[in-house]
């Protein structure tokens, strides 16, 4: 297996834009035991039942802001140490969050309700300002900046134009909205982090930290390494396997491309290509099931659809994604002339079956009780369980139980320690990547709050239905742009919970399936993680590389390309989300194969052979025309396909063109 990473990497890659601080003596040990107390609470209530909303959601949030006001500081440079501040501003916060629960559990909220009280307006103005500043820290000033302009708009909703004008809300009312009602901090976003989203971010700190993550990864790589282009297509099953667990691209980029980018270079990858496949394929991860980043549960709830439908409706189209990057990196293979690792230096991957075959079993319980129809915490819960078993060597088991027979008490404790101390960095590594996530959310609640309490939604629907002319294509156009605008610098979960309040009810009001619409601006929530000029997988990606972070971002959309392609493919081909017979869904799958290859070998310059200019526009343009519905369309994109294909071959019958060594 590859090493596991050590503490300096793991500092690096915890936050999701910015680097945590060192931190020793008590803030360590008081870190360390938050997130082991939060990790274990999480875990327990995955199993045994989750209390109330207004209980569950602030003990999260109080846990979340604890570490986050330990381990990000305020300033980059103030990056060890905790300053006086940040100990006031904890002691000042934590009770401002946990006062809801308080005033929830003994029911004088209830009695007052509509008319809050000068507490509750105080501690709700300090939970505001307190999580808008650990999402700062952690995530940077975008969500932030994003979320305070939504608070302006309430306020001021008088002085602005038409059609958003609104008669503005006091700031009492906008406290009150935001604090004491799940329509704000405490709703849907934060609830499904306090849920969902965290116990699978520690179920994927458990096998990074048990080392089942470096088996999946020497097995991509054993299984795909020597094959053209194999280092770059082992980051591409890599990445998207294991950002679909984390739920972050920015952090799985830092994580496998650690080990990808320095590989892909050294078999002639240039560093920028190297690091646009690293960035796309984690970018990727976010819209491959089962876990999909955490946005399927978020989805979910939001929707209404169940959590099976949607991973079953997403499969097709992620599988879209990554046969298309798979398929561009084979294709800039091909052209460069680039052959896979030696058989000698790859891991058997045979022998990684035979050896590790069990390290599956935690993934396809999860899987099998998700299709049974039990709970995604639950199934979480289980998976974690099974980890910590099958983590065990045989050996090291073996050793157990026979020092447990043979009275061996210093083997029994050395041996229970070293299982302690495995499920200790997980649970706090685990708590440690869920500040990112529930920091976001939360912020994300306050955006959700300001839209259903001014009617943004409605009028934002109004307005992209005005502005398209009621015509589909170009009101997909403009929220395409919406989404890749607001989704820039925000985490999965943050960007799609903005986007599912503003751009989703605007598609279905004209005609799109609900199940479509939020897919459509889920996945360019996503592509907004490679797309200039805030990329953060993509800087994240050429740190690693030393490449050009702008060349980078271009060439990560330039691989990328088919995730501009598939969402149109599945709102006018709804079969591709397996809505329609079996032979639709077939033949739309069918055609879509072929689009998204033909994309992949006109962005890239490559099919049979090296191809010129005009054959490239001919394979993209092929790869449009079959995104619109009809066998007529399917028909003649076909056949522009083949026409290129069919040239190629004739003249360049054998072995195929001349690589062109050191093509970009």
């Amino acid at each position: 297996m590859t090493d596991t990473p050590d503490a300096d990497t793991e500092e690096k890659t915890e936050a999701e834009t910015k680097k945590t601080r060192r931190i020793a003596g008590f803030a360590r040990y008081l870190a360390m035991a938050v997130a082991v107390i939060a990790g274990t609470y999480h875990v327990y209530t995955a199993g045994f039942g989750t209390p109330g909303a207004f209980i569950n959601r602030p003990l999260h949030l109080a846990f979340v802001t604890i570490l986050a006001f330990l381990l990000f500081p305020a300033r980059e440079k103030d990056d060890e140490g905790v300053p006086w501040y940040d100990w006031l501003l904890l002691i000042i916060s934590v009770p401002s969050i946990l006062y809801i629960a308080y005033t929830i559990e003994f029911g004088t909220l209830a009695e007052r309700s509509g008319d809050p009280v000068m507490a509750d307006l105080v501690f709700g103005a300090i939970t505001i300002l307190v999580v808008l500043e650990i999402t700062r820290r952690a995530t940077g000033r975008a969500l932030p900046i994003i979320a305070g302009s939504f608070l302006a708009y309430a306020y001021w909703g008088r002085l602005m134009p038409q059609p958003i004008i609104h008669r503005g809300y006091s700031i009492e009312r906008i406290i009150s909205h935001t604090y004491l009602t799940t329509e704000g901090i405490f709703g849907i976003p934060l609830g499904v982090s306090a849920t969902f989203v965290v116990v699978f971010i520690i179920l994927g700190a458990f096998l990074e930290v048990t080392g089942i993550g470096d088996w999946f990864i020497d097995l991509a790589y054993g299984a795909t390494g020597k094959t053209t282009g194999g280092p770059a297509k082992t980051s591409v099953m890599a990445s998207g396997f294991l950002a679909s667990l984390n739920g972050s691209a920015v952090a799985n980029t830092a994580t496998t491309g650690a080990f990808t980018i320095p590989l892909m270079k050294r078999t002639g990858f240039k560093s920028r290509y190297a690091a646009a496949v690293e960035s796309a394929a984690s970018s990727g991860g976010q819209i491959m099931p089962p876990v999909m980043g955490a946005g399927a549960f978020i989805m979910s709830s939001w929707t209404g659809i169940s959590y099976v439908t949607i991973i079953a409706a997403a499969s097709i189209p992620a599988l879209l994604y990554f046969l298309s990057i798979g398929a561009a990196v084979h294709f800039r293979a091909k052209k460069q002339g680039l052959e896979g690792v030696d058989s000698e230096d790859l891991p058997d991957p045979w022998h990684l079956l035979k050896t590790g075959a069990h390290f599956l079993i935690p993934l396809v319980l999860l899987v099998y009780m998700l299709v049974q129809g039990n709970s995604a915490m639950k199934a979480a819960f289980y998976a974690i369980m099974l980890t910590l078993v099958v983590a065990i060597p045989l050996s090291t088991a073996k050793e157990f139980v026979g020092a447990l027979t043979n009275g061996d008490t210093s083997t029994v404790t050395r041996l229970g320690r070293n299982a302690v101390e495995m499920g200790i960095a997980a649970m706090e590594r685990g708590m440690r990547m869920t500040i990112v996530v529930a920091a976001a959310c939360a912020t994300a609640g306050l955006v959700v709050g300001m839209v259903t309490l001014t009617g943004l939604g409605l009028k934002f629907s109004t307005l992209i239905t005005s502005a398209s002319g009621g015509v589909l294509i170009i009101a997909l156009i403009l929220t395409m742009f919406t989404s890749v605008i607001l989704g820039m610098g925000l985490p999965t979960t943050a960007a799609y919970v903005v986007l599912a309040a503003l751009g989703a009810p605007a598609l279905t009001a004209m005609g799109v399936e609900l199940l479509a619409a939020h897919l459509f601006i889920f996945y360019f929530g996503i592509i907004s993680a490679i797309t200039p000029p805030i990329m953060l997988a993509v800087f994240t990606a050429s740190g690693i590389a030393e490449s050009d972070p702008w060349k980078t971002g271009f060439t990560a959309l330039n691989l990328a390309a088919a995730g501009f392609l598939v969402p149109y493919m599945f709102v006018y081909g709804p079969q591709l989300l397996l809505i329609g017979s079996t032979t639709e869904i077939v033949i739309g799958a069918t055609s879509a194969i072929i689009g998204v290859l033909a994309l992949s070998a006109g962005t890239q310059g490559f099919f049979y052979t090296a191809a010129s200019y005009l054959e490239r526009a001919a394979l993209v343009t092929g790869a449009v025309v079959l995104i619109a519905p009809g066998l007529m369309t399917d028909l003649v994109g076909f056949g522009i396909i083949a026409a290129v294909f069919l040239k190629q071959y004739t003249l360049n019958k054998g072995p195929g063109a001349t690589p062109t060594a050191g093509a970009d």
